[in-house]
């Protein structure tokens, strides 16, 4: 059964907004948000189309009017609607009418100023010292490894170990396990809205792993690879040592902006963080998100996301992944475990249009498999039961404590001395200094008490930014985040002259 709803908006036809009946598991405000954002993705609603009020739709599809208002507000944050008391709801994301005329059907369904100077790269003991660490304020950016004990993970392992066939031991599938890949395409289902099968699921030792694959793959030596700006410095390493020159796109309130890159109608591969930008924690925005599609299409351009912190987003829902809205198969979807669980798992993924899945595939077969079969059963036998989503539950609830310690500690000890951005989600936000700050009297200071501060310049190639610290939290203890979060605030205050 759909029950619809006519909207006028500033077209003069009709437009039918369908409410499916809920499947079960699925939530009236999950089930009207997704009818809202399909209608708009799919082209029944477009730019500067008026949606219905809050009080239409309650009436007609049955839902609250409170939850309708909170549906609209993630629409709005997530940039699919603009809303303007007087005049309503509208239709914001500029949606290509290239984008518009493809196959609306899934992958998994349709086959099986002044030129600024060049920032040079920090080197490679600048960037050792920066790398994050457990208990190290602030370059904690990675997993806390007090929320998983040794002998839970042990407890996975032994079952897993336990109902090992003999057969098993002596070699896994070349994708990897297939009931881990049937967990994770269960997953990225349920969870990142991407339309996906076990098939399509290639286990790798990690995001980076998954990259440097693509890579080599893809790129021959002087081919132009598309990166943000300011980025991830160790995937611009990989594709440098691949062979390529990199196009640097710069990064917005909206994300990444194609802007300066337009007519690079050569591009290999453009990577990207839509859903926590590394750095600077920007969610790409809808229109972004539609527009770089189109671009890669019209360019024959592979996107590769890298699907940075979408699991600890504090503030509401993260965004659908890039992929989930792929219909023309451009994009190649990169997750990993190292966050979810701990760094040293070396447990990855990627899901490949099937052009490209295949010539991976090939190269994974040459240089070898190194993905253990013991962690990967271990891994599927944990997100099989509900220990594995009560443990994202949990430890987004620190990581969001971690977070709200150090916020509030700065607030208490230096209130108007910086400004605050990328807090949302992940392990790190940025500290951007006022303008009398010195940054690196600021990180030569911090130093002295034992707090190290990784500046943002090191992860800009041409883009100058104001100055700005990197500020990781994850694997600390509250503690620690208190007394590192004082000290900082401490030196973050006007030298009395």
């Amino acid at each position: 059964m759909i029950r619809t709803i006519m909207v006028k908006g500033k077209n003069t036809a009709g437009l039918d907004l369908p409410l499916p009946t809920s499947p079960v598991g699925v939530t009236k405000s999950e089930l009207a948000y997704q009818a809202m954002r399909d209608g708009i993705v799919n082209g029944l609603l477009q730019a500067g189309d008026r949606l219905p009020s809050t009080r239409v739709l309650s009436q007609r599809w049955g839902v609250g009017r409170g939850t309708l208002e909170s549906v609209f507000e993630r629409l709005q944050l997530e940039g699919y609607i603009t809303r303007k008391v007087g005049s309503g709801s509208r239709v914001s994301a500029t949606i290509p009418d290239r984008y518009l005329k493809a196959v609306s059907t899934a992958q998994t369904t349709a086959t099986h100023h002044k030129e600024p100077a060049m920032v040079e790269a920090a080197p490679v003991s600048v960037r050792k010292h920066y790398q994050a660490q457990v208990g190290v304020p602030f370059v904690a950016r990675l997993a806390s490894p007090l929320l998983i004990s040794p002998a839970e993970w042990a407890a996975h392992l032994q079952r897993a170990m336990a109902a090992m066939q003999p057969e098993q031991m002596c070699s896994v599938e070349p994708q990897g396990a297939w009931v881990l890949r049937e967990q994770i395409a269960k997953y990225l289902r349920n969870h990142r809205g991407i339309d996906c099968l076990a098939e399509q699921i290639l286990i790798t030792n990690g995001i980076r792993h998954s990259i440097d694959l693509v890579a080599r793959c893809v790129v021959k030596p002087g081919d132009h690879v598309c990166v943000e700006d300011p980025g991830y410095p160790a995937v611009h390493q990989i594709f440098e040592e691949a062979g390529a020159n990199l196009l640097y796109a710069p990064i917005d309130q909206e994300g990444l902006n194609l802007g300066g890159i337009i007519g690079a109608t050569e591009c290999r591969i453009a990577y990207v963080t839509p859903a926590h930008q590394s750095p600077l924690g920007v969610i790409m925005s809808a229109t972004r998100r539609l527009e770089l599609l189109d671009w890669a299409q019209s360019n024959n351009t592979w996107i590769i996301e890298d699907d940075y912190d979408s699991e600890f987003n504090y503030q509401s829902a993260p965004l659908p992944a890039l992929k989930s809205i792929d219909t023309m198969n451009r994009v190649v979807y990169c997750g990993s475990f190292n966050q979810a669980l701990f760094s040293n798992l070396r447990l990855g993924y990627m899901l490949a249009p099937p052009e490209l899945q295949r010539k991976v595939l090939e190269l994974w077969h040459t240089v070898g498999r190194s993905v253990g079969v013991s962690e990967q059963l271990g891994l599927a036998a944990f997100m099989k039961g509900p220990a594995f989503l009560r443990h994202l539950r949990r430890s987004r609830q620190e990581y969001q404590t971690l977070r709200d310690i150090v916020l509030e500690t700065l607030r208490a000890e230096a209130p108007g001395r910086y400004r605050i951005s990328g807090e949302h989600a992940g392990f790190h936000l940025i500290l951007w200094l006022s303008p009398d700050q010195d940054e690196n009297m600021l990180i030569h200071a911090a130093e002295q008490q034992g707090v190290v501060l990784q500046p943002l310049r090191h992860c800009c190639r041409e883009i100058e930014l104001a100055p700005a610290i990197v500020l990781g939290f994850a694997a600390l203890t509250r503690a620690q985040a208190k007394y590192a979060a004082r000290k900082l605030g401490q030196l973050l205050l006007p030298t009395p002259s």
